[in-house]
């Protein structure tokens, strides 16, 4: 079954953070320490951040339901570097990985970013996250860049960054 993708909307949020949560759990045990998961899901989960998000213009979040359930979500938002968009955010709750949800909402993003004129999608991975980095490698992404960035409270993001073409 193909998920159902819908905007996120205001309300929402507590919802997408609940799942948030859920899903950094499992995606991130064995990669970072649960002090960061925290940390991180402090940051950018809470619901003044997403109201702020949600409102705010060249930002987009998508939710994928499949049989009436929210499982998936992402976002992307113009990075204000000609011609790109960056992937920010893409979950899918363990039980529906390797489904095609993440795909569709990939296709979301992308669609999102022709729209704006868009003909590069950016996002960062954990290096440490093989699994990601095989998934997006799967859907034409390829490494650009090497970064280590202090996100405060004493944490680093160890990324890459990773690019590909959704030129016409």
């Amino acid at each position: 079954m193909s998920p159902d993708i819908q905007p996120v909307r205001p309300v929402d949020v507590e919802s997408i953070a609940a799942l948030a949560r859920e899903i950094w759990q499992s995606a991130y045990a064995g990669i970072i320490t649960q002090a960061q998961i925290d940390y991180m899901l402090a940051q950018r989960y809470n619901t003044a951040r997403l109201f702020e998000e949600l409102g705010k213009s060249g930002y987009w979040w998508d939710q994928a339901f499949v049989n009436g359930a929210r499982v998936a979500f992402s976002s992307g938002y113009l990075t204000g570097v000609p011609g790109e968009i960056k992937l920010d955010k893409v979950y899918v709750h363990p039980v529906h990985q390797r489904s095609g949800i993440g795909g569709a909402l990939i296709d979301g993003v992308i669609a999102h970013g022709r729209e704006s004129g868009c003909d590069t999608l950016i996002l960062a991975v954990n290096k440490q996250n093989a699994k990601a980095i095989g998934a997006y490698e799967k859907r034409g992404f390829v490494v650009r860049e090497s970064v280590r960035v202090d996100i405060g409270g004493g944490f680093v993001m160890d990324d890459f960054i990773m690019a590909r073409s959704i030129a016409q």
